[in-house]
């Protein structure tokens, strides 16, 4: 126990003087296993456990699922999606932030990242917010926040993370995210609506379009629409593993960058390459993760841990408040995927040993971590709308989102109080 705790507190020391988690994990992973074994088999375990990270066929889901976001981007139907939820709902109160959380969410179910969908989005959304007299502050959190579906509503990179590390059916888990995704959206919307009716100069409603602009901006949406219901509902029946639903969805987003004109070598290259970027830095730190939790099995944290909360005179709600806690302090430091990587290993025997679902469970981290990516001082989807929109302030995107991250603790209270939520469509799946 002592072990596992030095090399915890070794951990962080590495990575707040600045080296690298996937590189930190490693060294602290190797040494701290070499204490217990030997420096030849620490050696030869985590030369082992890399080989197997990397050349796993279930981590193949990973880059074909970010290959399918990084087409979709370049297929350029983001903005397709926003003047479809702009047409639809842009003439209400906070009508543009509205078409905003929509078009995240749409986004979002074909992208599966947060940051790739904030990104996108910010460019589309913040000027047309801008023309219709948003405030800048308001206008840059619900971007920020709204990117935050892309890693909840299906297919989500954080999802498939959680399923190999727990070695939880993933398809089960992209129906369990469904459901409080779109929850989300809707407390996302909710909340766009009364921060509006209570301070009006914050924006004004567009315009609204006649039936028939309403349903021929819809009518341009039919790409994602049937990309998603593909993947999603190949998987839902049985039709295909999540591996082939994301080898069909990345081949199915290529196809409609061809048929947009946008597959210009130049595009694809770009694609290819950020795809391949993000997959080598996602799998460097996923095989040093399973170095650093194999040194934590061995040092005995995780028996440790279980043989405590079994003792503890705690209701298994109080277990899972606790936990939620600890996942919002890490957020403030960790991005989503590293806190996971750090503590789902460590938390999910717990978790096992209390008889919980782990597929609500799971449904659980995602939503927590999501306030990791909006709340200071590290908020991931915060910097990235920051860096788009300069002269902007950090912290007065940090206050236009914090009505946002009321929202989000409200879902996670909804989803644990009533785990139905998450739990109803994954008992469908064929």
């Amino acid at each position: 126990m002592i072990a596992s705790l030095a090399g915890f507190a070794s951990l962080f020391a590495l990575c707040f003087a600045g080296i690298p988690l996937a590189i930190a994990m490693l060294i602290v992973g190797v040494i701290g296993f070499m204490l217990f074994r030997g420096s030849e088999a620490a050696l030869a375990v985590a030369a082992q456990q890399m080989t197997d990270a990397f050349t796993s066929h279930g981590l193949s889901v990973i880059p074909l699922f970010i290959l399918m976001g990084t087409f979709i981007h370049r297929a350029g139907l983001a903005d397709d999606l926003f003047a479809a939820a702009r047409a639809w709902l842009g003439h209400f109160r906070g009508g543009m932030a509205h078409a905003t959380i929509g078009a995240c969410g749409g986004f979002s179910a074909v992208c599966g990242s947060s940051i790739a969908t904030a990104a996108t989005m910010a460019r589309v959304s913040l000027p047309q917010m801008k023309r219709y007299g948003y405030d800048d502050g308001f206008a840059c959190g619900t971007v920020a926040a709204g990117g935050t579906l892309g890693i909840l509503i299906p297919p989500s990179v954080p999802l498939v993370i959680y399923g190999i590390l727990t070695e939880t059916d993933i398809t089960k888990l992209f129906m369990a995210g469904l459901l409080p995704g779109i929850l989300l959206a809707v407390l996302y919307m909710l909340t766009a609506w009364l921060v509006v009716l209570l301070k009006p100069s914050h924006g004004s409603p567009a315009e609204k379009l006649v039936l028939r602009k309403r349903m021929q901006a819809l009518g341009r949406t039919w790409a994602v629409l049937t990309l998603f219901l593909c993947v999603l509902g190949g998987m839902y029946f049985g039709v295909f593993t999540p591996t082939e639903g994301a080898g069909f969805g990345a081949a199915g987003a290529f196809l409609f960058m061809v048929m947009r004109g946008k597959a210009q070598p130049a595009q694809v290259r770009a694609a290819l390459l950020e795809a391949a970027r993000t997959t080598a830095a996602l799998l460097m730190v996923t095989a040093a993760a399973l170095v650093f939790n194999n040194f934590l099995t061995i040092a005995g944290l995780t028996n440790v841990l279980v043989e405590w909360v079994q003792g503890l005179n705690v209701p298994p709600l109080g277990i899972i408040a606790a936990i939620c806690l600890i996942y919002i302090v890490l957020g403030c430091v960790f991005d989503s995927l590293a806190a996971m990587f750090l503590t789902v290993p460590v938390f999910f025997p717990v978790i096992v040993s209390l008889g919980l679902d782990p597929i609500w469970f799971g449904v659980l981290v995602v939503i927590v971590v999501e306030l990791g990516l909006i709340t200071p001082p590290v908020g991931m989807n915060v910097f990235v709308v920051k860096a788009l929109v300069p002269d902007v302030g950090m912290w007065r995107i940090f206050a236009g989102v914090m009505p946002f991250v009321i929202a989000n603790v409200v879902c996670l209270v909804l989803v644990i109080a009533f785990p139905a939520i998450a739990t109803l469509l994954p008992g469908f799946v064929k």
